[in-house]
């Protein structure tokens, strides 16, 4: 009897042990990458990448960066033992030159609840980064051309959210691609992410505008891109009124009166 109760705990001891072993472990293929130098408004980009190695799912709780200005994605699904899965973080370097180094926290069921992962570099102004190019290598960039220098919206109401389609070409040797927008007027964005540009082709950009000042309106706005030559500007105009169809009105008994 004492035999079979010593069997019996060794048993369930031995369970436990295999419980408390039995979890998913996050194997980075590296947990710190360097993007060097960066043009400035570039979107710099990077996936870590993973795979469970332990012996239970994985699932990714959530990633927090270290600042705003980095943006990170990661695996939904559960990860299964001896699969692979990313963490995908995206660095916004518009208006930010100068050198960066920020994190990204995961955490996740693993045996490690939480991981940290570091991005770092050096965002330069593209005149700055003109100047350590040979006249090769600029000319080897993507290069920005507007179909127009501008759009005119005519007569729009305050509020409301009128579409300006803009043709661009990629004129350099190298997919062009659009970052961010700027105005002053904070109140132009893109409609869609605009995608890459292949070399020779053209695209039909979709910006919102959505200016509340009444008024005639002349708003400059800067396409960020990757084209070394610099960022683009063109000029959105506008004349915004209150209302488009003002109230009619009539005489009734002498007094003016909303057309009915």
């Amino acid at each position: 009897m004492r035999f079979l109760s010593t069997l019996a705990l060794s048993l369930t001891l031995g369970l436990l042990s295999l419980a408390a072993h039995a979890q998913g472990v996050l194997t980075f293929e590296s947990t710190d990458h360097d993007f060097g130098k960066v043009p400035e408004g570039n979107m710099a980009t990077y996936e870590f990448k993973f795979k469970n190695t332990g012996n239970q799912p994985i699932v990714i709780a959530n990633a927090q960066a270290s600042c705003g200005c980095t943006t990170p994605e990661w695996t939904k699904a559960p990860v299964m033992p001896g699969k692979s899965g990313v963490i995908k973080a995206v660095y916004n370097s518009a208006g930010r030159p100068g050198v960066f180094a920020k994190t990204v926290t995961v955490m996740s069921n693993a045996t490690e609840g939480s991981k940290v992962l570091s991005l770092r570099g050096l965002v330069l102004t593209k005149e700055e980064l003109r100047a350590t190019l040979t006249p090769g290598q600029l000319a080897a960039s993507p290069r920005l051309v507007l179909e127009k220098p501008g759009y005119d919206f005519g007569r729009i109401e305050a509020g409301t959210q009128p579409v300006a389609r803009i043709g661009v070409r990629n004129a350099g040797a190298k997919d062009l691609v659009l970052s961010t927008i700027s105005s002053n007027c904070y109140c132009v964005g893109y409609r869609t992410a605009p995608a890459p540009i292949k070399p020779g082709q053209s695209a039909v950009v979709e910006l919102v505008y959505a200016q509340r000042t009444v008024g005639t309106a002349a708003e400059v706005v800067t396409l960020a891109s990757n084209d070394l030559h610099g960022d683009t500007k063109l000029t959105l105009k506008a004349n915004v009124v209150k209302d488009l169809v003002p109230t009619s009105m009539v005489k009734e008994s002498g007094s003016s009166v909303p057309f009915k």
